[in-house]
């Protein structure tokens, strides 16, 4: 036993002493396989032309473009050949750590450390940032001190090394002292490739995305898709039907969703195309988002790249990111405001100085009521690459950002944000460890203020997904702060048929009989969402053509939970030579005889009538082909003689109504299947004056 673990010990220690060795690229080390190392040596002096483009424009606080990714192909082909020199571990770690995957980059760069520490003058740089990355924040600040001390030109780089230190030291800070939230991936919206850019909707009830996932197009230089718009809906508090967005959107250039309005009816985006990026805006119409039109010259310029816009609360104004050629601190927030909402010619653009930095300013969410806006930014009291920050308006002026802190924070990237309008939820994007791959949506959960539990039951309602809580008895009630607005949201749609109906909706402020809100229903849907302040009396007048106006008076409560009003409109079709087939009217087989299933479809024909007393319709019975066309032509009689006698019964005047049978000479459908027939048997209804 004895012998066997001295043996042991022997083959461990050799086997680290040679796992530890740096293998340097050079021909001597490698004269079994000249020709492998040629290849070899080949592929990583292509990699470093990339490489060395890339360093330019991140210490230029620039995008490296696909350089990064450029080199990275070029090394793996090298590293597949020799994976113990310390000096490609070390690239190759670089690449990853300014890439979506960048939590890649910790074992290249530890690998690079344990093989040679002297490999490069940056790598005491860079394995901070693994550190960091990897939220060891005592030896990530050692490891920048070291590289500041270390590297004769450290001085150059010294705002970059204060900056990460400062990082490391925040972000150690906020783990210790985390916010009240839940940060979880939303695994039905994320693949293995970058899912990003969420916009939901005010009710939390839909959401646009991007993503570059497999589309059918062309790939680029580096074998990724282009990024399209994607949408999914929440149907029993989970994402389902994700699917590319309807309409003109997409195309084979990278499109990127930014903000959807407060009505969920318009969207900016940012398109690429080629060297240029702009900001577009694509209206809703019907079930299809229309082909995005490029913003005015004074949002979407010519000479500058514009990305990362958001709607005012007010619907004026847009804020978005610019860069110059001249810029030197990256993208800026700017904001544009219209002069007219009719014309929308918007004024020149000038920059939000409250809230830039020296970095990169990230994607941008102005909320609803227009008291905050969210931004994220490399700058700041960040903990590593984007964090998302929120700026405060007091007095008509943004105040400084502030961090959101830790879990929704964390030494990777953390951008976009885009909340419901009760506040109790947000959606953002990370590339943080543990998600499907590059960059993943995470839901946060807002737990609000500390309750204390009088009693242990059971309620993932707000439940986070790793740690669900037990909580819905509470001792005392707890203060939350009441919002000023709410959601009104609904459908308008036929009161007999449950079909969508477009309308015209005005809402009046009944207190100031000002009318406050015109809009136009969903054409295919017949949805509506709009935000109205609380704790006031409004009445909506509804239009639409062919229907009998509807009118009627509600109250938003002030301060309502969840700050959410849904209303179904029914509207009554009142236009002469309209027929409605009544789909819920059933009879015994081969008889006239009315089952009792059919009674409500029948009470909202008396109702109608009854709402609408200038109404005359005939009853019509149909029938398929089968059987002889006699007892099909007594048999449709009967049937409408059974529905008027129903109507006659609950109160209609007989002189209104008028009954005849068709027997199987007016089909809807082929008579050759069963579903065909079955769409002929029928009972339908037809205006005949009003």
């Amino acid at each position: 036993m004895k012998i066997y673990t001295l043996i042991t010990a022997v083959v461990t220690f050799f086997c680290f002493t040679v796992s530890a060795q740096d293998v340097e690229f050079k021909s001597s080390n490698f004269k079994d396989d000249k020709d492998g190392f040629k290849t070899a040596k080949d592929a990583i002096d292509k990699g470093d032309e990339y490489f060395v483009l890339a360093n330019e424009a991140i210490f230029a606080v620039k995008s490296p473009g696909n350089n990064y990714k450029l080199a990275l192909e070029q090394y793996k082909v090298a590293q597949d050949f020799n994976p113990s020199s310390a000096l490609l571990n070390y690239k190759i770690g670089v690449c990853y750590a300014n890439s979506e995957d960048s939590e890649k980059c910790i074992k290249y760069l530890y690998k690079a450390n344990e093989l040679n520490p002297e490999c490069d003058p940056f790598l005491d740089f860079y394995l901070g940032y693994a550190y960091q990355l990897d939220e060891k924040f005592n030896e990530a600040m050692e490891s920048y001190e070291k590289f500041k001390e270390s590297y004769k030109k450290a001085d150059d780089f010294g705002a970059f090394v204060v900056k990460r230190r400062r990082e490391c030291q925040l972000a150690r800070d906020a783990k210790a002292t985390p916010e009240r939230v839940w940060v979880d991936n939303v695994e039905e919206l994320n693949t293995e490739f970058n899912d990003y850019a969420p916009a939901v909707t005010t009710d939390g009830g839909e959401i646009i995305y991007t993503s570059n996932r497999p589309n059918g197009h062309q790939k680029n230089e580096v074998g990724e898709y282009d990024d399209d718009l994607y949408s999914a809906e929440k149907v029993n508090g989970k994402w389902t039907n994700v699917q590319p967005l309807k309409g003109g959107v997409n195309t084979e250039s990278d499109e990127v969703s930014n903000n959807l309005s407060y009505d969920g009816t318009r969207m900016l985006l940012h398109r690429v195309d080629g060297d240029q990026t702009d900001i577009y805006e694509s209206v809703l119409t019907g079930l299809t988002w229309e082909a995005p039109m490029k913003m005015p010259r004074q949002i979407s310029t010519a000479n500058n790249n514009e990305v990362f816009a958001s709607y005012s609360h007010d619907g004026w104004s847009i804020y978005f990111n610019r860069v110059t050629d001249s810029g030197t601190n990256g993208f800026e927030v700017m904001k544009s405001s219209m002069q007219s909402k009719i014309t929308k010619d918007y004024k020149s653009a000038s920059k939000v100085t409250a809230v830039n930095s020296k970095f990169n300013e990230g994607p941008i969410y102005a909320t609803i009521d227009g008291d905050r806006m969210y931004i994220a930014s490399q700058g700041g009291d960040g903990y590593g690459g984007y964090d998302i920050f929120v700026s405060k308006r007091a007095n008509g002026s943004w105040g400084e950002p502030v961090n959101l802190g830790y879990p929704i924070n964390t030494p990777y990237d953390d951008f976009y944000f885009s909340a419901s309008a009760n506040g109790k939820f947000a959606y953002i994007c990370s590339n943080r460890a543990g998600g499907k791959g590059g960059y993943d949506i995470y839901k946060v959960t807002y737990w609000g203020e500390p309750k204390n539990p009088a009693m242990e039951t059971e309620d993932y309602l707000l439940a986070s997904i790793v740690n669900p809580i037990k909580d819905n008895a509470l001792e005392a009630t707890v203060e939350v702060k009441k919002k000023s607005f709410t959601v009104f949201k609904g459908k308008t749609i036929d009161a007999l048929t449950k079909k969508p109906v477009e309308a015209n909706i005005e809402i009046t402020d009944n207190s100031t009989g000002q009318i406050i809100e015109t809009f136009t229903t969903n054409s295919a849907t017949g949805k509506f969402l709009i935000t109205l302040s609380s704790g006031k009396n409004y009445g909506i007048a509804v239009k639409a053509e062919g229907y009998l106006f509807h009118s009627e008076n509600f109250d938003i409560p002030s301060g309502s939970a969840d700050n959410l009003v849904n209303k179904v409109i029914e509207l009554k079709n009142i236009a002469v030579g309209s027929k409605i087939a009544l789909r819920n009217i059933f009879f015994d087989t081969g008889k006239s005889t009315l089952r009792p299933e059919s009674n409500a479809e029948l009470d909202r024909l008396v109702k109608l009538l009854k709402d609408v007393p200038s109404l005359e319709i005939e009853i019509s019975g149909h029938t398929d082909n089968t059987g002889s066309a006699s007892l099909n032509e007594s048999l449709s009689q009967s049937r409408a003689d059974a529905v008027v006698n129903y109507l006659k019964a609950n109160g209609i005047a007989g002189n209104r109504l008028t009954s005849q049978g068709y027997g199987s000479r007016q089909p809807v459908a082929t008579n050759n299947t069963a579903d065909g027939r079955q769409q002929n048997r029928r009972t339908e209804f037809e205006i005949k004056k009003n």
